[in-house]
């Protein structure tokens, strides 16, 4: 079973910005798309953003698109979530996903914590 590779999370105040990245190790396979949800204590996972290998991304909500932007290195099979603006409501930990092209199924990392103090 192949795990996603993430890091980049942490503490950080409010108004400060912070940097995610996801490798698929090994490049063991290609991705069709990327992308990240995110969990906070006591609630469900809801999706922050994604990116489509071939073009193309969205984002979960306007106020994440506001101020997250998603980006890809296609030769090291990568995909970045640059956040920025960052708001205690943030604080949450980060799963990044990839679709594998061709097959239809995903994969997960384990999660990175981000930490947002007010």
């Amino acid at each position: 079973q192949v795990q996603l590779v993430e890091s980049g999370g942490g503490l950080v105040q409010a108004g400060e910005s912070l940097r995610l990245s996801c490798t698929v190790p090994g490049r063991t396979f290609s991705p069709s798309a990327m992308g990240w949800y995110r969990q906070a204590p006591g609630k469900e996972r809801e999706f922050v953003a994604a990116l489509r290998w071939s073009g193309g991304s969205e984002y979960g909500t306007e106020a994440v698109k506001d101020r997250f932007t998603i980006s890809r290195d296609r030769v090291k099979n990568t995909v970045y979530l640059q956040m920025n603006s960052l708001k205690p409501e943030d604080t949450a930990v980060y799963y990044c996903f990839a679709n594998r092209a061709g097959w239809g199924d995903r994969y997960w990392g384990k999660g990175t914590l981000v930490t947002v103090s007010s």
